[in-house]
């Protein structure tokens, strides 16, 4: 939260005191009702999960938060940058076949080991600008560079014999993605249409991360612009290196939250 309140006052500070040199500021936010599905499936696991056995998405409804920052500036061989933030709660239990263990905590077989994944994204995306609003068509093209940091929760259980003491870690993970914005003002109404999506991929193991909104301006402020965006946002994680990690993850729902254009 400290770190959201940074960058929140960040973006103000830069929209305020530098809207002279810059083309365009927008700031926005709202909230993500996203459902979690899938699993991840390690043998000698390191990372995140720290696991060896089967973590699986009890596919549980979780209303998260998101904020955003774009900033578009005038000087072309510089690129633009837009600044994302996202929450994304996981629930779920993890067992193991036999042998199994959570950050070196022996798993008991046969135990479901209710476990939390917090995941919070910070995405730092530089960017230039294709088209603006040319014949009302804009298009961005750029990098993603993906800041995921990732809480695990596994709960104290035990079953007559069989105990589990629980287990907590965290772990940040930096993952680099190509990026791709494009957006259609229609003539004579507020109304845009947005879609952007950041991916990478070598065949076997992939990610993305895919937005589309409708977004409505109300013009009768001059300077500053509020306006109101809905949408639906995907994202999926799938990895199989075909000996010890297998996950397949992903986390879509609609979105919706209040812009400010500058």
């Amino acid at each position: 939260m400290k770190k959201l309140v940074t960058t929140c006052a960040l973006g103000a500070l830069l929209a305020t005191t530098a809207s002279a040199d810059f083309a365009r500021v927008e700031v926005g936010g709202g909230i993500w009702q996203q459902t979690p599905n899938g699993y991840a499936s390690r043998t000698d696991g390191d990372g995140a999960l720290s696991l060896n056995g089967t973590y699986s998405s009890s596919e549980k409804e979780a209303t998260d938060t998101y904020a955003w920052i774009l900033i578009k500036h005038p000087v072309p061989i510089i690129p633009n940058l837009r600044l994302e933030y996202v929450t994304i709660t996981d629930e779920g239990t993890t067992n193991s076949s036999g042998g199994g263990s959570i950050g070196g905590i022996p798993l008991p077989v046969g135990l479901d080991v209710p476990t939390t994944i917090d995941i919070t994204q910070y995405d730092v995306i530089p960017y230039y600008n294709i088209l603006d609003n040319t014949f009302w068509i804009t298009l961005d093209l750029g990098l993603d560079i993906k800041v995921i940091e990732s809480d695990v929760h596994a709960a104290a259980v035990s079953a007559g014999i069989l105990t589990f003491a629980g287990y907590s870690s965290t772990d940040t993970t930096v993952i680099p993605l190509l990026y791709a914005r494009g957006r259609v003002e229609i003539p004579a109404t507020n109304i845009g249409l947005e879609a952007d999506v950041k991916a990478i991929t070598d065949g076997t193991n992939s990610m993305y991360d895919v937005r589309a909104k409708v977004d409505y301006t109300f013009d009768f402020i001059p300077i500053i612009q509020p306006a109101l965006e809905v949408g639906y946002r995907m994202q999926k994680l799938k990895v199989d290196d075909g000996t010890k990690a297998q996950v397949d993850l992903d986390y879509s729902g609609v979105y919706a939250g209040l812009m400010l254009r500058f």
